[in-house]
């Protein structure tokens, strides 16, 4: 089997693999949630309420809409609400708005997760060692977390996979413990006692929001579902699930034995342990808790892969360290994850801190794969209307409740996430924006006129020759077409004789894997067109693809690429090759309207901060020349300039 196949069939490598990738954020969960959503004395009608809410919430929300519906909306084999969004986005423009808002929104959580998930680790350290300074220790592992991410999601998978089926196994026969000292607990399965507690609880309602803590990881599983596969997710979710509720239980066994005390700090999760394996079950809860910050910094990286293909986000350098499918690294993005966990960290410094300010974000990005995905069953499958109509009302019921409770996170530090989201949404809005400004006022013009003084310049000895090959990067969709500004290029800025032309176009697929190239010979000998159809997972080699066609056109026959230098193609050397990326500056000779004129102000600083495009396409840099052409949108008509000699 093809190995970027091979994890996303059933097996038991993958349903592993599943379990260390997929599974760390939501199976982290009861570390936090019952310590949240019990603060202070233990109260028997809270907790059957606050455990049948946290069950109910993990069937209707993870299961049913997660697991058993979002997974089938993949985008060949792709997941995250940027794959869903692609599935639908031609049914209206407004779409993207959503997608932008629901991506923004998750990326920025995701840089809550790993801290709150690390600290309620560590912080259990305090039962055994009451001094102990738990910040530098979240923050070292933290670090050593995101330095591992440039080996792959592979190596860390295979080491996590069994870690995470121990992490579970131990979750389950801990939660089997405290149901046995209250086997009464086991009622919070009828969803009556979680109605009591949200309607006739005075402010019941509002502990939704700490509820809502054990379902944060639903969104960062369907992301991963390109690592794994819809198989191997759904059936080690049976697994999952069962040893998650098992625990929820155990600790309000453990709770409603111990109603009427004071919790006083103590964690209802690490309460559950005998004294004697505290220590071993803190150090599996850590090592967990990294696990858990991996679902969401892989999430994170195929997230920022979609929304470039979708021309959402900056063309930064993404890295495929293994050939598992749908395994990718973002250096940009792992350094960018990491400053904001620190920064969370040296912020809020407590994990109740931080869990005051988890999962506003999320629900934004929840509501937003609501739409997307009432859209596509709407359109894509066909489902009928009062279907359609029925899981709108049910999930914007939910969901919505779940935002309006977690909107008295906002002052508490929930207004981070909201800053951290903001930021994003504006630099995904000016991404899309830019690019289809500079869609409209990118000219193309006809090669046909231009092949013969293409030809002439390349015979004209009075020109000292720019390079052998001249490879230039086009945007042209069609292969009659070029761009005017290449033309300008050519002949006007500086003329560049060369005894080959190149213009290579790269068409991005929605099929993931897609590597073809067409060939098309516009002058015998003189100037070709290569146009490369790459799948969104490929990496952009071009420079090493650009290479491999020459050589085929070489062995076939169909070009001489020897140096047309008389001395140099006596010893039959092969000619030197350059490329060309026109890189778009903005011009002092402009008027825009005023939005335009703020999202272009933007797009162009932004531009500063990140590599050239050369470095996205892969090129050889002793090889590239990146020439600066101005983006003259609308030139001044009228000069006000007398004349008076």
């Amino acid at each position: 089997m093809d190995a970027k196949h091979q994890h996303t069939a059933i097996s038991t490598a993958g349903l592993l693999i599943a379990l260390g990738i997929i599974y760390g954020d939501i199976g982290t969960s009861p570390l936090y949630v019952m310590k949240a959503i019990v603060p202070g004395r233990i109260d028997p009608d809270l907790v059957y309420g606050g455990i049948s809410c946290v069950l109910w919430t993990l069937t209707l929300q993870t299961t049913i809409k997660y697991v058993l519906l979002t997974l089938n909306a993949d985008n060949n084999g792709e997941g995250g609400i940027f794959s869903l969004y692609t599935l639908v986005r031609r049914r209206g423009a407004w779409l993207s708005g959503i997608a932008i808002v629901g991506g923004a929104a998750l990326l920025a959580d995701g840089v809550i997760t790993p801290p709150v998930s690390v600290s309620s680790a560590i912080e259990g350290l305090e039962a055994v060692y009451p001094d102990i300074q738990t910040v530098p220790i979240v923050i070292a592992i933290l670090i050593g977390l995101f330095l591992l991410q440039s080996f792959g999601t592979q190596i860390v998978g295979k080491a996590f996979g069994p870690i995470m089926l121990l992490w579970f196994s131990m979750l389950a026969a801990l939660g089997v413990y405290g149901i046995l000292q209250h086997p009464e607990i086991l009622k919070a399965i009828n969803p009556y006692y979680a109605y009591n507690m949200l309607a006739n609880r005075p402010g019941g309602f509002w502990l939704l929001g700490s509820v809502f803590l054990c379902t944060t990881g639903a969104e960062a599983l369907y992301s991963d579902l390109g690592h794994c596969g819809k198989g191997n997710i759904r059936i080690s979710w049976v697994f999952v699930k069962l040893c998650l509720v098992l625990n929820y239980f155990g600790q309000g066994g453990w709770l409603v034995a111990h109603q009427g005390e004071q919790l006083n700090g103590r964690n209802p999760f690490y309460a559950l342990m005998p004294e004697w394996f505290l220590l071993i079950g803190i150090g599996i809860a850590t090592i967990a808790a990294i696990i858990a910050s991996q679902a969401l910094i892989t999430g994170s990286f195929t997230l920022v892969a979609e929304a470039i293909r979708l021309n959402m986000w900056p063309k930064v350098r993404l890295n495929y360290p293994t050939d598992v499918k749908g395994q990718l690294y973002v250096p940009s993005m792992n350094r960018l994850l990491l400053l904001g966990c620190i920064a969370v960290v040296l912020y809020f410094r407590r994990s109740e801190n931080m869990e005051a300010a988890y999962g506003l974000a999320i629900t934004v990005t929840m509501l937003m794969t609501t739409v997307l995905l009432s859209m596509w069953l709407l359109y894509v499958k066909r489902v009928p209307k009062p279907v359609v109509a029925l899981f709108v009302l049910v999930y914007g019921l939910i969901e919505g409740s779940f935002l309006v409770a977690n909107l008295i996170k906002f002052p508490h530090g929930g207004w981070v996430s909201v800053a951290i989201s903001l930021a994003l949404i504006s630099v995904m809005y000016v991404w899309l924006r830019a690019y289809f400004i500079k869609r409209r006022l990118t000219e193309f013009v006809k090669i046909e006129p231009y092949i013969e003084a293409l030809k002439q310049l390349s015979n004209d000895e009075t020109v000292s020759k720019y390079a052998t090959h001249l490879v230039f990067m086009s945007s042209a969709e069609r292969q009659s077409e070029i761009e005017s500004k290449i033309i300008y290029s050519i002949f006007q800025k500086r003329p560049k004789r060369a005894d080959i032309y190149w213009f290579v176009h790269v068409d991005t697929t929605d099929e993931p894997y897609t590597m073809e190239y067409k060939v098309t010979e516009l002058a015998h000998d003189d100037v070709f067109r290569i146009t490369f159809r790459l799948g969104f997972r490929v990496e952009q080699r071009i420079n090493l693809y650009f290479r491999k066609v020459v050589e085929d056109l070489v062995r076939n026959k169909e070009v001489d690429i020897t140096s047309r230098y008389e001395s140099l193609s006596k010893q039959h050397v092969t000619g030197d090759f350059r490329f060309v990326v026109l890189e778009k500056f903005l011009s002092v000779e402009n008027e825009f309207p005023m939005v335009e004129k703020l999202v272009m102000q933007a797009y162009f600083y932004i531009k500063q901060f990140i590599a050239s495009e050369d470095k996205y396409f892969g090129l050889d840099t002793s090889s590239v020349k990146v020439e600066k052409v101005p983006l003259v949108i609308t030139p001044v008509r009228e000069v006000a300039l007398k004349r008076i000699g």
